[in-house]
């Protein structure tokens, strides 16, 4: 079954985390948050970031690294990190009919070395000028879950507006 799975590496900004939480709730994405944060994971904590959709995104939360590892065995893991050579969207997903896990590392540091050497195939970089460092984690998060949707054709998302009706801008 496909499914997107986002990673969070020691989260250390709440209001990063709270978006990033909004994102995967309204496209149907797995967040794997793993400890330790930067911040108190506390339901009130997240309430304007995630503009009160914290219950409506799926979520595990891991001890450390090696909790993760122990109880995700045999996953093939993408690693956006800044020292990666190829963009993302170079993957062609649509051959891939399983469990997608996508890790993005903390703010200040990113993903371990160590990490990114096992995984070094697996590596991307969203581009940007030569002179950028990065882009803000919620922000690339959001990219790469849509890159991946938009090659999945948005499965089981809706492409029209609901709630207002899809002829609203007809009225």
């Amino acid at each position: 079954m496909r499914k997107i799975n986002v990673i969070l590496y020691e989260p250390e900004i709440v209001n990063n985390v709270g978006s990033i939480m909004r994102t995967c709730a309204l496209t149907n994405v797995r967040l794997h948050l793993i400890e330790p944060f930067g911040f108190i994971f506390d339901k009130r904590n997240f309430a304007r970031s995630s503009a009160n959709t914290f219950e409506g995104c799926e979520y595990v939360l891991y001890d450390d690294w090696n909790d993760f590892c122990n109880k995700n065995k045999q996953i093939k893991l993408f690693c956006l990190t800044r020292y990666g050579k190829k963009p993302l969207s170079d993957n062609n997903f649509t051959k891939v009919n399983d469990e997608i896990f996508i890790m993005f590392g903390r703010e200040s540091t990113g993903i371990p070395k160590d990490i990114l050497k096992a995984n070094i195939d697996n590596c991307f970089r969203l581009p940007m000028v030569k002179e950028g460092r990065s882009l803000n984690v919620s922000n690339t998060v959001a990219i790469c879950i849509y890159e991946v949707l938009r090659q999945w054709d948005y499965m089981d998302l809706s492409k029209v507006e609901v709630e207002k009706g899809e002829d609203y801008l007809l009225k």
